[in-house]
């Protein structure tokens, strides 16, 4: 009997503050929660959270669900927007497991017209975060799935120059529940620095850290000159581990994506791609895609690895037709910047006086490369690249017909190995290396042409076109600097070109040799062709100067020996041919070349002195007898052949490996 009485005292001084519970709760519900949860929400965080509505709970094990509505949570005091977070409504899950473990994690969280601004100061800190001192990374609320009803979000980092607005709405399709609405969202702002304007739409739950359901997501953004659309589905918002969509990319240069992408892409023309994009792990690769830069056409496939050291970039990509002019911003060179430097190239008062600059050449006439490289972003990535450009566009002056390239970056250090393009029917290869751990960039440059075709070599000038022969030569070129003007103005090295036998227009070499009486007879005759022995060209290269060691042009008919130099800083030309004549001509100007001036505009004449000397003898003897007048203008040769033997074998032995 008195363990009966027992058994009912414990079990009342249990039960019973239990319904005393539940019938506090059914009478005056969970709303009595707000001022305990409030108190310890500011004395955790050091905000004031406020629930304004009603506050109810459904007891569930493991995933109780509250929900409270008219609720706002402050920002920092150091944020711009008072409140970080305000809604009509919110719903959540909590996961009591995780609670347990000292975690706050959401399974599930639904805002109804919510206003969210989450902010990061200059100093690092993050609104987000729910410590005091908004520093520690631990202290956030974990959210699995969000659902999201007509709302604001915003975003602000002035450190990387980022403020975004989106607008939020619900697209209610007919004959499916409003839970299931399609969300669609408008952004706007500014992203690392450049203006951003995006939309499209998701799923109706955004599936943050799921790593099994992948969410739809369709978007269409413009950041500063670069659009995109993309259509797939992305596992996981928070990390992206996995993306697989269709994606179109275009802009005004491959360059302008460093900053969105922190690859270092190389300076393109203007460019549209569309291909299809995945990733996993570490690897994000654009598959099977195609388009065009320039009036270029590109494809292949692009992947980018991350997670080592540096990002690791790989590519093998095809062209069908690269027009050449598209090449020129990968070397710093702006298109048309040629065309445009003949342009200036026009008498003007401001004119270099010297030597070198060429009379009548503005000093702003320039044609070689000299936008710099920017190798501050050399050190953020490796690159394996392949291309390979079937046909080649380009101008008729220019008989180059395929390209394959092979590019790497290593440490700073980018090596084209090789660069080969067929021309004029034989090859022109290179290695080259540009060294970006120093400043400014060391480079090296090793180029061999081999069997090209003299004939196909000016394929412009009518005169060459009877002209057979093999150009062989070497260059072998070191210099600093970051453009391609300032390497090679201050280039050192050897260049070395040889034929070896062939033939060649015979009028071509009368006309060099002011042979007028030939010229007049080939004009009515026809040309013909003429043994070419040789034709050897060393230059040695000393701080961007190019002198003469070696300049001979010998055919059957008429040696041209030069001398001279080329200044590749001013990219200006002095050099001076004298014709050794080896048959007698009856009637011939006997005068130097003179091939002087800028690479823009090259000026070749001949002594104007000397020959109105020749001019004005035979004026003179011909008032004492006509037939005298031809006795100056006769050249009486035989001038001798050269020793091409020599020639060749000296141009050989000096020739780099």
């Amino acid at each position: 009997m008195k363990t009966s009485r027992t058994l009912k005292w414990i079990v009342g001084l249990v039960l019973g503050p239990l319904l005393l519970a539940v019938l506090f709760i059914a009478v005056f519900g969970w709303n009595w929660m707000r001022g305990p949860i409030e108190r310890l929400t500011i004395q955790k965080t050091g905000r004031a959270l406020a629930i304004n509505g009603d506050l109810t709970l459904k007891l569930a094990w493991p995933f109780p669900h509250v929900r409270a509505q008219s609720v706002t949570f402050a920002n920092p005091a150091w944020a711009k927007e008072k409140q970080m977070l305000s809604a009509s409504a919110i719903d959540v899950t909590v996961s009591l497991k995780q609670l347990l473990q000292r975690q706050l994690t959401f399974p599930e969280v639904r805002l109804d017209q919510p206003v969210v601004f989450l902010e990061q100061s200059l100093d690092g800190r993050k609104s987000w975060l729910l410590d005091i001192d908004q520093r520690d990374e631990e202290a956030r609320i974990h959210i699995d799935r969000l659902a999201l009803n007509q709302g604001t979000l915003g975003f602000e980092d002035p450190a990387r120059k980022t403020s975004i607005r989106s607008q939020l709405s619900t697209q209610t399709q007919q004959g499916k529940e409003s839970q299931d609405a399609a969300v669609a969202f408008e952004a706007q702002g500014q992203y690392k620095g450049l203006a951003l304007k995006a939309s499209g739409t998701g799923g109706p739950v955004l599936a943050l850290r799921y790593e099994d359901t992948p969410y739809d997501l369709k978007v269409v953004a413009t950041v500063g000159k670069t659009s995109l659309e993309a259509d797939g589905q992305v596992t996981s918002l928070l990390k992206f581990s996995a993306v697989d969509m269709n994606l179109k990319l275009r802009g005004d240069s491959l360059a302008q994506l460093f900053p969105l992408l922190g690859i270092a892409a190389p300076v393109t023309r203007a460019y549209t791609t569309a291909g299809h994009l995945v990733h996993s792990a570490n690897i994000w690769r654009y598959d099977n895609f195609s388009g065009r830069f320039g009036a270029s056409d590109i494809a292949g496939v692009l992947q980018v690895e991350t997670g080592g050291k540096r990002t690791s970039l790989t590519a093998d990509l095809v062209s069908k037709q690269l027009d050449f002019e598209d090449l020129g911003p990968l070397i710093g060179a702006k298109p048309g910047s040629v065309d445009a430097a003949r342009l200036m190239a026009v008498p003007s008062p401001a004119i270099d006086q010297n030597k070198n600059g060429g009379a009548g050449t503005p000093l702003k006439a320039r044609v070689l490369p000299n936008v710099p490289f920017q190798t501050d972003r050399w050190g953020s990535m490796d690159a394996d690249v392949k291309l390979n450009a079937k046909s080649i566009r380009r101008a008729r002056e220019l008989p180059l017909e395929n390209l394959q390239a092979h590019l790497t970056l290593r440490d700073s250090v980018l090596t084209l190995d090789p660069i080969d393009f067929a021309m004029a029917g034989g090859h022109l290869s290179a290695v080259i290396s540009l060294d970006g751990r120093k400043q400014p960039i060391q480079a090296h440059a090793r180029v061999k042409a081999r069997k090209i075709q003299l004939s196909k070599l000016l394929p412009t000038v009518d005169l060459n076109k009877t002209s057979i022969g093999q150009i062989n030569g070497d260059f072998d070129l070191t210099g600093s600097g970051n453009s391609v003007r300032q390497m090679l103005a201050s280039a050192n090295g050897k260049m070395a070109m040889l034929v070896e036998g062939g033939q060649i227009s015979r009028l071509m070499m009368e006309k060099a040799g002011l042979h007028l009486w030939e010229i007049l007879e080939l004009s009515l005759s026809g040309d013909r062709p003429i043994i070419l022995r040789c034709a050897v060209a060393e230059f040695d290269v000393q701080k961007g100067k190019m002198r003469a060691d070696a300049l001979v042009f010998d055919t059957q008919v008429t040696t041209l020996l030069g001398v001279g130099s080329i200044d590749l800083a001013q990219e200006s030309l002095d050099l001076t041919f004298n014709q050794k004549t080896k048959r007698t001509s009856p009637l011939a100007l006997r005068s130097p070349i003179y091939i002087r001036g800028s690479f823009v505009k090259p000026e070749v004449g001949v002594d104007k002195g000397r020959v109105a000397v020749r001019a004005l003898g035979a004026v003179a003897l011909g008032l004492v007898n006509p037939l005298l007048a031809l006795i100056p203008l006769v050249d009486p040769g035989p001038g001798k052949d050269s020793d091409c033997g020599q020639l060749v074998l000296g141009a050989k032995q000096g020739r780099p490996n």
